[in-house]
């Protein structure tokens, strides 16, 4: 780790102005169609990505998914079997890691234990051999950025583990570079710190308008931070979106599956009326969805339903006049009841046995509207509420 950190604090610094928010369109970035083995396993599966000026990206997947292989290919440290990496319309794929404009922040922070925070974030400047009186000035200004003043001649083993973030971040941007590498910056830190964390990472990125590449297995963290989330399965993109596009109206149902909780019906569609498509499940019956924007091709779907779409209630939802018709109702026992503070989550089990999950908001003080196990209820939710898969 102490090579890799060598090699990649010694990039050079790029040449001219930063990227400016008005590029956030500009593809800074651009990955063709690249590849990677590792003797007859294939980590990353001809990957084509576009990333732009200024813009706070994250890779998200499972453990294997190729998401860190693809990350250790623009830093440098793993070349392509195959495929172009163009940074600035140049193929960087073959350039060495001191060589490109690009630093990368560790998931363990590598920083070296023996010297101070001051030498950490110089490390690179020195190496470098960048003037002592700019690395005096470039180190009080990441000092500065990173909220550490006073704690300059600190140790690492003297910092918190917020600390040695902090360190490990202001000597990734000490060289100023085009593109930030983080992989799983946050992983070690506790869920208070790291929330606090990545509004801290969301405010600086901002302010830098440097392109943050992000790598994380955890979702909310994808979804906080991110402008755009890759989701990546087995080597490959399955869909690129903003968070709230990949949450809404996901590709597949893998990706539906894979990001957040979702309940999903596998049918057929029997009939299409009025921007309603009628579909026939085995598990929830007969299911009204609206006609999404793209034509629905095939006959065989899967519907899903985010659990904070399905409402529960005892007789049913009050319908508007000509539209009972289109609420799609399902009745069940209650079988679990999670309490999460903002939040209760319940398991419905339906008369097929297939299970419902909904999420409510605690918005009484007391349980005056909960439900209870073995509850009898009506789970519902609208035609719009639905999304329709068709792989």
């Amino acid at each position: 780790m102490a090579e890799e950190v060598a090699k990649i604090e010694t990039a050079a610094e790029p040449v001219g102005p930063a990227p400016s928010p008005a590029a956030v369109d500009i593809p800074l970035l651009r990955i063709e169609g690249v590849g990677k083995k590792f003797g007859s396993f294939r980590a990353v599966d001809r990957l084509s990505l576009d990333i732009r000026a200024g813009e706070f990206f994250a890779l998200l997947g499972p453990s294997g998914c190729g998401k860190t292989t693809l990350l250790r290919m623009l830093a440098g440290f793993e070349t392509p079997d195959e495929g172009h990496i163009l940074l600035d319309g140049k193929d960087i794929a073959q350039v060495l890691p001191h060589e490109r404009p690009v630093n990368m922040m560790f998931q363990n922070y590598a920083l070296f234990p023996h010297l101070s925070v001051r030498d950490n974030i110089a490390f690179g400047l020195k190496r470098a051999r960048m003037a002592g009186a700019d690395i005096a000035t470039r180190v009080a200004e990441m000092v500065s950025l990173v909220k550490l003043d006073g704690l300059e001649k600190r140790k690492p083993d003297q910092l918190s583990g917020g600390q040695k973030q902090r360190v490990a971040l202001a000597r990734s941007l000490a060289r100023r570079p085009q593109v930030l590498l983080l992989d799983e910056p946050l992983a070690a830190l506790d869920k208070k710190l790291r929330e606090s964390t990545q509004a801290e990472l969301m405010d600086l990125q901002r302010r830098l308008g440097t392109t943050f590449i992000i790598v994380t297995h955890d979702q909310e963290e994808a979804m906080t931070m991110a402008n755009r989330i890759g989701v990546m399965d087995a080597g490959r993109l399955e869909q690129v979106a903003t968070p709230r596009e990949l949450y809404e109206a996901p590709h597949s149902r893998w990706v539906a599956e894979f990001v957040g909780d979702v309940n999903l019906f596998d049918g057929e569609v029997s009939s299409r009326d009025n921007n309603r498509l009628t579909i026939a499940t085995r598990d929830a019956g007969t299911i009204t969805v609206a006609e999404p924007r793209q034509p629905v091709t095939k006959t065989i779907v899967s519907v899903a339903i985010r659990p904070e779409k399905v409402k529960l209630s005892r007789r049913g939802p009050v319908s508007d006049a000509g539209t009972s018709h289109a609420i799609n109702r399902l009745e069940g026992v209650v079988i679990e009841v999670s309490y999460l503070g903002g939040l209760t989550t319940y398991k419905v089990r339906l008369e097929t046995g297939a299970v419902v999950r909904s999420s409510m908001a605690n918005t009484a003080r007391l349980d005056i509207d909960a439900y209870s196990a073995s509850q009898r209820v009506v789970a519902w939710f609208t035609p719009d509420d639905c999304v329709v898969l068709e792989q």
